[in-house]
């Protein structure tokens, strides 16, 4: 069975995260991802680390699954011209270099589209190729805390926090693999390509959700609540006898049957607590009570007792709990690699399951340039056209 993108080919300029992760999803899903780095590679989380594994960044091999590689110098009009002669036969092209760089190398939309009119282009950039600030370099960091983020997150008394993740490079990387997809989709109908103009930080300010929108609604700024929840109590982390738990009480119905089972049952039946908007507005008090009587028992007996009832709970995982985790065994969301250098390596699967077309995992992140000759060949350059452009250190 093909995969669901089977027939699909993306040159893909972009490194380090953003866009390395949005060209990982399409590889999944059975594009031919070609993936475009200067000679030596220069994407660079191949150094950044350690953790290394015989030398390859582990950071490197998350995000680079399903690819092949080539090495070219876009310094020179020859490398260009291979960009160039690669794309007229592509679907997608993106690429996460600062706005202006791919007009100064006549890489840019409006060049590429009369080479092949059905070609997908997709930038990704800090912030934009539009507004004042469109020619500043982004970095998921600093976005974090332009966005409004890093202002929610955290502790009144702990200052602002970032996310543990590079979480903005992910949801952008989401975004723009969404974006390709329903461009290429409607390609299918009119037969046209189309730019995509995809920013870090509008990917950041979408991601405050239901926060945004409680600012916009209310006219007040948002504090930063810890784990607690903003619109819903009880909603956060709980102390109990040996450690800390999640309980996510979403309904009425649901903080009675907690009330009843920690054994203060009259609570569930006040007024000030009885609704969610009350709960709310004596968030701390009740907080209170509850902790008092979770912490007369271990977390364990707490999260049994609340899953057979419905009460949405569960623990805080370690990584080598989450990774040793039956549900996360059994949902495959770990696969095995054989890698030229690092070995056999154990990286993140995809969450994408398909009962057809199902995703594919059948190349290990490439090393720089392991490909070139391969796909130079492809697209019509001959054996002395590439051993000259290697001589020259075109590839």
């Amino acid at each position: 069975m093909k995969a669901a993108l089977d027939g699909i080919k993306v040159v893909d300029l972009t490194r380090v995260l953003a866009g390395p992760y949005c060209t990982m999803i399409l590889a999944d899903l059975g594009a031919d991802v070609i993936k475009v780095e200067a000679p030596g590679g220069s994407d660079e989380t191949r150094s950044w680390g350690p953790p290394f594994q015989n030398g390859v960044s582990a950071y490197y091999l998350c995000a680079n699954r399903n690819k092949r590689s080539i090495t070219v110098n876009l310094k020179t009009e020859e490398g260009r011209e291979i960009i160039r002669k690669l794309t007229k036969e592509a679907d997608v092209l993106i690429h996460n270099f600062k706005t202006g760089s791919m007009e100064k190398w006549m890489l840019d939309y409006d060049t590429m589209k009369t080479i092949n009119p059905k070609l997908v282009y997709c930038s990704i950039t800090g912030f934009g190729e539009t507004g004042p600030d469109r020619h500043l370099p982004g970095y998921d960091y600093i976005i974090q805390g332009l966005s409004g983020l890093m202002s929610i997150t955290g502790y009144e008394e702990s200052g602002p926090i970032k996310i543990g993740v590079a979480m903005v490079d992910i949801l952008t990387g989401l975004y723009s693999a969404i974006a390709i997809e329903a461009a290429l989709y409607e390609r299918e109908k009119s037969g046209q390509g189309q730019k995509i103009d995809m920013s870090l930080l509008d990917t950041a300010v979408s991601s405050l959700a239901n926060v945004a929108s409680n600012y916009l609604i209310s006219g007040n700024v948002p504090k930063r609540l810890g784990n607690d929840h903003p619109n819903i109590v009880p909603y956060s982390t709980f102390k109990t006898m040996d450690g800390e738990m999640i309980i996510a009480v979403g309904n009425n119905r649901q903080f009675s049957t907690l009330c009843e089972i920690i054994g203060i049952p009259e609570v569930g039946y006040l007024e000030k607590y009885k609704t969610n908007d009350a709960r709310v507005k004596n968030s701390k008090e009740l907080t209170r009570i509850i902790e008092n009587q979770l912490q007369l028992k271990p977390a364990d007996h707490w999260i049994t007792l609340f899953t057979q009832n419905q009460i949405p709970c569960g623990p805080i995982q370690t990584m080598d709990q989450v990774f040793t985790h039956p549900q996360i065994i059994a949902r495959e969301m770990v696969v095995n690699f054989t890698h030229p250098e690092a070995g056999k390596v154990k990286l993140v699967g995809s969450p994408i399951k398909l009962s057809r077309t199902k995703v594919k995992m059948e190349r290990h992140p490439p090393l720089a340039g392991e490909h070139t000759s391969e796909v130079l060949q492809q697209a019509g350059f001959s054996k002395d056209e590439i051993v000259k452009l290697m001589e020259e250190k075109i590839v």
